[in-house]
């Protein structure tokens, strides 16, 4: 498993960043190629994304799922994924806190690859999805900060 984690701050309270992560809306503009994003469950949604990294480009159909919500303080995102090229599995605990700037959002997470994008390497694997978390996190520091 390729670790991921990331450190993002936003100047909205905590309650605004939690709903806008839990928004069908703000997940399909932000998540990276989105091209469908439907929802199947309270915390469940079907999606299909185009990815243009390297190995890993390709369009892949899969879930994200919301579980373990704690809120106002953690939960779980994990996205799963099929495309030509094999399959790809990420899941992070995402961490709430507030402070006197706004909120910040830990995360803590882990991303397994089958297939042709397994043997690209860890290193290749890491760094798109390091990219890809940064590009979701980026867009959704515009929506809530402008």
């Amino acid at each position: 498993m390729i670790k991921v984690q990331g450190n993002y701050v936003f100047t909205k309270p905590v309650k605004e960043v939690w709903e806008s992560l839990q928004s069908a809306e703000v997940l399909s503009n932000c998540i990276p190629g989105c091209e469908n994003f439907s929802q199947n469950g309270e915390s469940s949604y079907d999606v299909e994304i185009r990815v243009k990294i390297a190995a890993v480009t390709g369009k892949y159909t899969g879930t994200v799922t919301i579980t373990d919500a704690s809120y106002p303080d953690t939960y779980t995102m994990t996205v799963k994924g099929r495309g030509s090229g094999g399959s790809i599995v990420a899941s992070g605990v995402l961490t709430f806190s507030q402070d006197e700037i706004g909120t910040k959002v830990a995360v803590e997470g882990g991303v397994q690859a089958s297939g042709m994008i397994a043997r690209v390497g860890q290193r290749i694997l890491g760094g798109a999805a390091k990219l890809l978390m940064n590009q979701f996190f980026q867009c959704l520091k515009e929506k809530l900060d402008g």
